[in-house]
């Protein structure tokens, strides 16, 4: 089992996304790599604790390569959006990679190199290790599923996608 933290706009869509693939076990919505103890979602959407709304996702490597994912979350971003993904804007809604072991930096900085090359304008997904990640309120906790008709960025066709390649595997 490995861990990576995603962030890749509102973390509701985000982690039903991921939630969706074949070879992630677990998926916990939180902030990640600010610069203040333990925030609330008001503090957040504030703008002025640093944190990013990410997910932290547990998966089964040998179901689901790095690789794979990396791509899989690439399909559901803007890379080239700064600060915004969607209608959503602030630098809580930033998109980003933040590994938890060193071991993972080379697959992912491979993954955003290809990810460059095959994109027109500046990639502006962040590549940073996990500094710090604190789980956000229970509310915000498998958000979507508890609300299937509540707000989300991200489009259905992609969680449509998502389902697709699990059933395909």
């Amino acid at each position: 089992m490995k861990t990576v933290y995603l962030a890749g706009g509102c973390f509701w869509g985000a982690e039903k996304y991921l939630s969706l693939l074949s070879g992630v076990l677990s998926t916990t919505v939180g902030y990640a790599n600010g610069h203040t103890q333990n925030p609330v979602y008001e503090e957040v959407c504030a703008g002025n604790t640093g944190h990013a709304e990410t997910v932290r996702v547990l998966f089964d490597e040998t179901v689901l390569p790095l690789t794979s994912l990396l791509n899989l979350f690439f399909e559901m971003i803007d890379p080239v959006s700064v600060n915004r993904q969607g209608e959503d804007t602030g630098d809580q809604y930033r998109t980003g990679i933040y590994y938890a072991d060193e071991a993972d930096r080379p697959t992912v900085q491979d993954a955003l190199c290809r990810l460059q090359a095959e994109t027109t304008g500046r990639v502006a997904v962040e590549c940073q290790p996990r500094l710090f990640f604190c789980e956000a309120e229970e509310y915000h906790q498998q958000y979507l599923l508890k609300h299937p008709d509540g707000y989300c960025h991200v489009p259905a066709d992609h969680f449509d996608r998502a389902r697709q390649y699990t059933e395909g595997r």
